[in-house]
């Protein structure tokens, strides 16, 4: 779980990760928040794919589900953090403050489930988050997930937030090459459908059969 640091990120701490390794990158929460700094051209892009009723899975402050809200399409995130919820109800985005991994409503009749920013590496287990993703598909729906473009196979490892006055609890995070999507969507009950790169990030579309 990201914690206490991540929450107060959202409300304007400066933080930062910390990988085992001891590599340090920052926090992009301009670009969650939508604000200063965010990838519209990422966010028009993946908005213009969602079909039908969307699930954001890890939603944060909720800027793509507000989205798409705006452009009529129903859509409700979940994400475990209680201010990310607060933030995102107050742009207008539906969401519920739960695990993505316990009960969530529609499951099985969801047309898009959107996993963004990342969160593909939730938990450092991809498997097991796309393997909810089907779950929560209806059959001809599809999952749009973003994928690391630089990187190459599964990379699981050790993070933690860090601030300048506290260190977050070390959590497992997984970073996912682009290149693993195909295998990834087998092991899940998906199939790979589209590669869509935008800017320098990427998207794959795997649908559910």
């Amino acid at each position: 779980m990201l914690g206490h640091l991540y929450e107060r990120a959202l409300t304007g701490e400066r933080c930062w990760v910390r990988h085992e390794d001891g590599r340090v990158d920052a926090l992009p929460v301009h670009c969650w928040l939508g604000g200063r700094g965010a990838d519209y051209m990422f966010d028009r892009a993946v908005v213009g794919m969602c079909q039908g009723p969307t699930i954001d899975l890890g939603c944060g402050p909720g800027r793509l589900v507000a989205h798409l809200m705006r452009r009529g399409i129903p859509a409700l995130g979940v994400d475990q953090s209680a201010t990310a919820v607060q933030l995102a109800r107050r742009s207008g985005a539906p969401a519920l403050h739960r695990d993505v991994f316990g009960p969530l409503p529609g499951t099985g009749r969801w047309h898009t489930v959107l996993l963004a920013d990342g969160n593909v590496g939730l938990g450092g287990d991809p498997p097991r988050i796309l393997a909810r993703a089907s779950e929560l598909l209806r059959r001809g729906g599809r999952c749009l997930v973003e994928f690391d473009s630089a990187a190459t196979g599964v990379r699981r490892s050790w993070v933690r937030l860090e601030s300048a006055g506290a260190v977050g609890l070390w959590f497992r995070w997984a970073s996912v090459g682009i290149d693993s999507a195909a295998r990834l969507a087998e092991q899940a009950g998906l199939s790979l459908t589209g590669i869509h790169p935008v800017g320098q990030r990427v998207v794959a579309s795997l649908a559910a059969t």
